[in-house]
């Protein structure tokens, strides 16, 4: 019973409340005036920045998603193999992890900028120097965590099916297909849900290395929400509208992404 009253006092009331505000006009929830689906349409017609935003994020989830796990489940591999300094390499790759997001966005900045000075530019300077920033630093700070997961998944596959898949005559990369991947399955639903909603409700990163620069080119959907509710008067009522849309869109790529990995598990 006391979570259920601290779910609904902290979750459920405060959800039903935005959702309600998103379809007022307002600057204090007692000013609220009903305007219908007003702040939708705003949201979509007038202001172009949401739909950039949108295609942004879309962008650098589906490269960062791919390239997180990748990267993660071949270092894991290599980590799975009786070499010396193993137990330190997990800890030196599962660190950055530990670092606030901020941080990790203006030490990324520091770098960046630091390399791009030789060319007389900065991250700021085109859009596609802050996309694949983001991109590299969403890859060093998640990396180490989800190759972790991988390592436990590795760990706890049957080396019975492998050996029996080499006496069958299958070669390594045989048996890693079509072996321990599949039987992988769980972690990878895990590490691909982890990394697909972390990509697309990433925030403080962004607004650390780019603040959407230049001309909110970079700016992803959290960052749009909060430049709208904050930064633009009277556009509140827009902004949680965003908001809104927000959540339906992560929550059916997240429920959908759950189903078909879940379904290949019970395949396996």
């Amino acid at each position: 019973m006391p979570l259920t009253l601290a779910f609904l006092v902290f979750f459920v009331l405060p959800f039903l409340g935005g959702l309600f505000l998103s379809f007022t006009e307002f600057t204090t929830v007692e000013d609220a005036s009903f305007v219908g689906i007003g702040n939708y349409v705003k949201a979509f017609s007038t202001d172009s920045g949401f739909i950039n935003a949108l295609i942004f994020t879309v962008k650098f989830t589906v490269v960062s998603v791919i390239s997180v796990n990748v990267l993660a489940f071949l270092l894991a591999l290599l980590l799975t193999k009786p070499l010396k300094g193993v137990n330190f390499f997990r800890t030196v790759f599962f660190m950055p992890n530990l670092i606030g997001g901020i941080v990790l966005g203006y030490i990324w900045n520091v770098i960046i900028n630091g390399v791009l000075s030789y060319f007389g530019v900065d991250i700021t300077f085109s859009a596609d120097y802050g996309f694949w920033g983001l991109v590299i630093l969403m890859n060093w700070q998640m990396i180490g965590y989800m190759m972790i997961i991988y390592i436990a998944g590795l760990q706890s596959v049957d080396r019975g099916l492998i050996e029996a898949a080499h006496i069958d005559g299958a070669s390594h990369m045989k048996a890693l297909f079509h072996v321990t991947i599949p039987s992988l399955m769980p972690s990878v639903t895990i590490c691909t849900f982890l990394t697909l909603t972390n990509s697309f409700k990433l925030f403080d990163q962004n607004l650390a290395l780019t603040g959407g620069a230049p001309g909110r080119e970079t700016s992803m959907l959290a960052l749009d929400i909060y430049d709208t509710f904050y930064g633009r008067i009277g556009w509140q009522g827009v902004g949680q509208a965003k908001a809104v849309v927000f959540f339906v869109i992560v929550a059916t790529v997240a429920l959908l992404q759950l189903y078909l990995t879940r379904s290949k598990e019970v395949e396996v």
